[in-house]
């Protein structure tokens, strides 16, 4: 069984068929990622973000760019245009989701080779443009991550919010740094608010929300903020959304691995 389980938004979260005022709070694992999925639209969403990251020395580093995504046949396409700072204008990271049983696909343009490469293996998990979040982990923010069956474990409270933990393994033989990912799910809008990222029995990254930062485009919820902290490293990368677009048509060039990376 192939698992889309995270979300939030770099965009930020799911879809599913089910509202989550539907829900029970014991619902099958099943139902609640069908819900998570649910927040990513059929249609167009444009999300305007900054990611701010910040190294060990306290020293700062702005991106600002557009995140397009939408689904395609029930699959999760997503597209991350940076246009600041100067060196990095133009650079483009793409993610496909695939059909259960196949691969997803990512691919990464940057201006200064003038060329796409495919990400896959092991380079799947170094940092995207030097943020603290990898190629993997916007695959998990937009729900277009594979592994096995998911787990469900007992509910949590989280700032003071019903949430729902599920936990999510590797595929046997899928080359990852990570053994389990961890989400606090919240049951009210089935958007993530915490992301544990374990290296064998170690959390070495954490994704927080606040949940103030929940915020709604037409009827899909959405996180306006978050942060991705590297404890290893002690380095953090801050997600703003600062605008939202939903419901547009959008070329279908922005999702084709031959054209991503072309302006508008």
């Amino acid at each position: 069984m192939k698992s889309t389980a995270w979300l939030l938004g770099m965009a930020v979260v799911a879809c599913g068929a089910a509202p989550a005022a539907e829900l029970a709070a014991a619902a099958p694992v099943d139902k609640i990622i069908e819900c998570m999925r649910g927040n990513v639209p059929p249609t167009l969403r444009v999300q305007q973000v900054e990611l701010t990251s910040t190294d060990r020395a306290g020293g700062l580093r702005t991106l600002k760019g557009r995140l397009f995504a939408m689904r395609e046949s029930g699959l999760v396409r997503s597209m991350l245009r940076i246009a600041e700072p100067a060196d990095l204008s133009g650079a483009a990271y793409l993610v496909r989701e695939a059909a259960p049983d196949h691969s997803d696909e990512m691919y990464m343009y940057l201006p200064s080779v003038n060329r796409v490469r495919r990400i896959t293996g092991a380079s799947a998990d170094g940092p995207l443009l030097g943020t603290d979040f990898s190629y993997n982990d916007v695959k998990q923010l937009e729900n277009a991550f594979d592994g096995t069956a998911p787990g469900l474990q007992p509910p949590e409270t989280l700032q003071g919010r019903p949430t729902w933990v599920i936990t999510i393994r590797p595929k046997v033989g899928q080359d990852s740094r990570y053994s389990q990912v961890k989400s606090w799910v919240d049951q009210k809008t089935c958007v993530a608010l915490k992301i544990d990222f374990l290296e064998g029995d170690t959390v070495r990254k954490e994704l927080t929300a606040p949940a103030s930062g929940l915020q709604q485009s037409d009827k899909y919820w959405y996180l306006a903020e978050a942060q991705m902290r590297d404890l290893k490293e002690n380095t953090k990368t801050d997600l703003k959304v600062v605008g939202v677009t939903s419901g547009s048509d959008l070329p279908s060039r922005y999702f084709d691995a031959h054209s991503f990376y072309l302006g508008n």
